[in-house]
């Protein structure tokens, strides 16, 4: 066992003299690899850091959440002329559900608008993400007030004018005034802040604190009720009570029944689920990261074989040392662990600097993406070294062996 110790000592110990004493040879090897590394832990960091992005800003949604609208959320067979002639969910639609569909918790109406500018005194603010909605989406979003509060079923359904307030338009508006029964204007109508949301930073879906919340029969007034220019939503949330199958089964045959299509017709509207649309997340991010990788792949391929190819010059520049060694004693497995360690450490150096060069990226880029982070996991970097380490071995693997079974006598007599 001793034996077997102090050779691993002696291999290792050559290995480091021989990369210390070719320091040019040892940095373009090592650079190979580094370029490698980089890019696939960069890859797989950025997928990463975008799934756990994702997932954090559905949390503050019942995964099982669905959105009943003309629109699909993911990809769809039913061709696009088709799908542009589905009708809105209309407000009618959203009542009757309301009323009839069983296994319910809650049921929101929603407008999708564009932005508009909000006016307060002198101050404007422009390009304001706008949210009509019914008093249900706060049972159903998980909100957090830093003053004030929602609008109430009679609000909603009275389309009272009365605003809630993200927290970067209400301190762009009021800069440091208590917005809470303040006066503005929107669409050119006078509405009075009722409540102002907790900071929540931004996200992929957009950011909470840059939109206002309206009563839906608020807006519905002044954009029409019944444009279908404006997509519509119905946000449900079920009770769980059954599956989620036969829940949207039902949801369904509610709405074909209520619309009379036939049997015979196709639904002329779409069931999104969150769920879905959290795998259909997933399987993009999967898909990401197997094409990043196989385009990083190439780069270590280049490192590898830079690896290879300088252990062939070291085993040719080596020879006559290899042939003394081996007259004094030294056996096989000692020449080939030699520079196999030699392989492995130009590899493993490389692959640290790479997750080095990672780190400093991934602190660099989510400084510069403001609320979304950059992280690099352990298990990343645990895995960029074991990749590094295997690169290594694997192009170290035929020079070792070559040095190895070298004839001492010829390779005295090579190196004279």
């Amino acid at each position: 066992m001793f034996i077997y110790l102090r050779l691993l000592k002696e291999s290792f110990r050559f290995a480091i003299s021989e990369l210390s004493n070719n320091k040019l040879r040892t940095f373009l090897s090592i650079l190979g690899i580094t370029i490698g590394i980089f890019s696939i832990i960069a890859v797989l960091a950025s997928v990463d850091s975008l799934k756990r992005n994702v997932k954090q800003n559905l949390d503050s949604i019942d995964n099982s959440t669905i959105y009943l609208t003309r629109i699909s959320f993911g990809p769809t067979t039913i061709p696009q002329w088709k799908r542009q002639q589905f009708p809105n969910v209309s407000y009618d639609e959203y009542n009757y559900i309301k009323k009839n569909m069983p296994y319910t918790s809650d049921v929101a109406f929603q407008l999708f608008v564009k932005t508009e500018n909000i006016k307060f005194e002198d101050k404007t603010v422009t390009q304001v993400g706008v949210v009509p909605t019914s008093h249900e989406f706060y049972d159903i979003q998980s909100f957090k007030f830093d003053a004030g509060r929602f609008f109430t079923e009679s609000e909603s359904n009275s389309g009272a004018p009365v605003i809630v307030l993200g927290k970067e338009i209400a301190n762009s508006l009021f800069e440091g005034l208590n917005p809470i029964g303040k006066d503005l204007r929107i669409y050119g109508q006078r509405a009075t802040v009722i409540g102002v949301l907790q900071k929540q930073g931004s996200s992929i879906f957009g950011s909470q604190d840059e939109t206002v919340y309206l009563p839906v029969n608020f807006v519905r007034r002044i954009v029409g009720s019944n444009n279908n220019s404006i997509p519509t939503s119905l946000i449900i949330k079920p009770d769980g009570s059954v599956e989620t199958n036969e829940y949207i089964a039902i949801l369904k045959q509610n709405l074909r029944n209520y619309r009379g299509l036939k049997v015979t017709d196709d639904d002329n509207f779409f069931v999104n689920q969150l769920a879905g649309f959290t795998k259909f997340i997933d399987n993009i991010t999967g898909q990401m990261s197997i094409i990043g990788f196989i385009i990083s792949m190439f780069s270590l391929l280049v490192g590898g074989f830079g690896i290879a190819n300088i252990m062939f010059v070291s085993v040719k520049e080596r020879t006559s040392l290899i042939g003394i060694q081996k007259s004094l004693g030294a056996k096989n497995r000692f020449i080939l662990l030699q520079f196999l360690f030699e392989a492995m450490i130009l590899a493993v150096i490389g692959g640290l600097i790479g997750l080095f060069l990672v780190w400093i990226a991934s602190l660099v880029a989510s400084v510069f993406s403001g609320d979304f982070e950059f992280v690099l996991s352990l298990y990343n970097m645990a895995f960029g070294t074991v990749i590094a380490a295997i690169i290594g071995l694997i192009s170290g693997i035929l020079p070792a062996i070559s040095a190895s079974r070298l004839d001492p006598v010829e390779a005295i007599r090579t190196g004279m």
